[in-house]
């Protein structure tokens, strides 16, 4: 039996067919160390049409999802401050990736944002412009029950405090950047929980939204939620939710630079290599194929949508830290 994987790192492209547990390394551009190894994947027939259609959504083992962003390593310190200082976000213990990479850790209610020093490997980082500056990731949204508790927090930190403004809905809102240049959107909301606990909002410039809600809607299975205009932003958003978790697609303009590099999304799930055949079914990018990371007990398979925004499925073990993590609640 063949099958065919391929690997989008950069420029290259790795094609692998094989029936036997033949097993590559790859690296990720945070350093983590993964074996792609052929008897992961599900064999040809195991699965029916239905399920190989189906979306990945009865897969999902968490209510939210978990973004990851990357930036320069010499913003390291200023990052930390401001993520866990201005915006107040619990700082949860790192992940040693490698013996001089760490994935820092910090809390939005059920979810992680992850922050990751480096923009190794070939992706593309283009965040000039702004929310509508260009295609990918382009902004998280973070809410708040008080506005003077956030300028407080920013003024102690040392960061320029946000302007906010009345979006007519008994919210307020303002849009900062955080030290590597990516924008976040603090929104004012009564009885919104403190540190966004909430979970946290990631918008999205798609270059073909139609193609992009069919993404979301159709593969990873997110609900739909009615658009919405954003009066701050100036955009008409298109919001997909998984529990705490909303992505916003909207359509800045034509021919926008990429960035696929600066942030991505995370579902945790029960089953990687499902994700992974579900994938190939449709034709979907492969990112990074399905894999083993190295000493995490974990089985990930890295996707993309239509604009190169990393999906990436994991699928945690016994004595994974997340799993570990879980049963000391």
């Amino acid at each position: 039996m063949t099958r065919h994987f391929t690997l989008l790192l950069g420029a290259a492209t790795l094609a692998t067919a094989s029936c036997a547990a033949a097993q590559t390394t790859v690296t990720t551009p945070e350093g983590a160390q993964m074996s792609v190894a052929s008897d992961l994947a599900y064999k040809p027939g195991e699965l029916t049409q239905a399920q190989l259609m189906s979306s990945t959504r009865d897969l999902m083992a968490m209510d939210a999802m978990n973004v990851f962003r990357r930036f320069p390593r010499d913003k390291t310190e200023a990052m930390v401050k401001f993520y866990t200082g201005a915006l107040a976000l619990k700082s949860l213990s790192p992940i040693q990736l490698t013996s001089s990479q760490q994935m820092l850790l910090t809390s939005v209610g059920k979810a992680q944002i992850k922050l990751s020093a480096g923009q190794q490997g070939d992706r593309k980082y283009n965040l000039e412009g702004g929310v509508k500056g260009g295609t990918g990731i382009r902004y998280f949204a973070l809410s708040y029950p008080d506005k003077q508790m956030v300028l407080d927090r920013f003024a102690a930190a040392g960061f320029p405090a946000p302007k906010f403004q009345d979006q007519g809905n008994g919210t307020q809102a303002a849009l900062v950047t955080d030290p590597g240049g990516f924008p976040i959107l603090i929104v004012i909301r009564p009885g919104a929980k403190d540190g966004s606990n909430d979970g946290v909002g990631v918008g999205i410039s798609a270059s073909n939204l139609e193609k992009s809600r069919a993404f979301y809607r159709e593969f990873v299975g997110l609900d739909e939620l009615p658009a919405i205009k954003d009066p701050l932003l100036g955009l008409t958003l298109y919001p997909y939710r998984n529990g705490e978790t909303t992505l916003y697609l909207y359509h800045a303009g034509e021919n926008l630079p990429q960035d696929n590099g600066s942030a991505g999304i995370q579902y945790v799930v029960t089953d990687s290599p499902m994700v992974a055949a579900k994938g190939a079914a449709r034709h979907i990018a492969v990112e990074t194929p399905l894999n083993k990371l190295t000493g995490f007990d974990l089985v990930t398979v890295w996707l993309n949508d239509p604009d190169g925004v990393t999906n990436y499925y994991a699928q945690v073990g016994p004595n994974s830290r997340t799993a570990q993590q879980a049963r000391n609640k």
